[in-house]
């Protein structure tokens, strides 16, 4: 086999694994976390032992969907920290935009971080617990690599930047996930409330000499 047709081939492959990925967030975004095997093989016209050829079990499937969904929101992330703004307003627009894609697409979050009440006949549940947890570690290390290139923390920077990072991921995940499900207030209000918890030492460090600034 030339190198054309294995190219050719992988190309293929990559482009039904992103239809397959497509139909699966159909269903999710239907579902929620009652989203099951059974469903999306049929939303994807296909059977269910072709599904589990291509992501080798309900784990490899789930972590399929968490990284599509992962890589989207830490992009927009990025964004919202690079944005052209002083740093209160890049801080706001950054827990805004978090909390704008679990408002966005509550059943999309659900999926990921919720084990569905109820199990569907015949398909068992996603072992959310197994898999959700690496999602927020991902999400702490990128904020912390952030927080480290751009803020002079002095002796000890990179432990506490990672302190924050993990510390703030894990803020904005409780905050988020309890206001989605209460809607006590506004976006905008919890966004503005957890901006002034974390504005402290935010406010006080200075930029890392070199760095793109926070």
């Amino acid at each position: 086999m030339d190198t054309t047709q294995r190219t050719d081939q992988q190309r293929s492959a990559d482009r039904r694994r992103r239809e397959l990925l497509e139909a699966a967030d159909r269903v999710v975004l239907r579902d929620g976390p009652h989203a099951s095997m059974n469903a999306i093989a049929a939303e994807a016209g296909i059977t269910k032992p072709i599904l589990y050829r291509h992501f080798g079990d309900k784990g490899g499937l789930y972590a399929a969907l968490a990284k599509r969904h992962t890589d989207a929101l830490l992009d927009s992330l990025r964004a919202a920290l690079d944005a052209p703004a002083d740093r209160r307003e890049r801080v706001e627009a950054t827990l805004d935009t978090y909390l704008a894609a679990i408002e966005l697409r509550p059943q999309v979050y659900r999926f990921l971080m919720h084990p569905a009440e109820e199990s569907q006949p015949g398909d068992q549940g996603f072992d959310v617990g197994k898999h959700s947890a690496p999602l927020l570690r991902r999400m702490g290390e990128e904020l912390a690599q952030v927080i480290e290139d751009r803020l002079d923390l002095g002796p000890g920077g990179q432990q506490l930047a990672r302190v924050w990072g993990h510390g703030i991921v894990g803020m904005m995940h409780a905050a988020g996930d309890w206001w989605l499900g209460e809607r006590p207030c506004s976006r905008s209000e919890l966004v503005r409330s957890l901006a002034d918890l974390l504005w402290g030492r935010l406010a006080a460090a200075g930029d890392r000499v070199g760095g793109p600034g926070f």
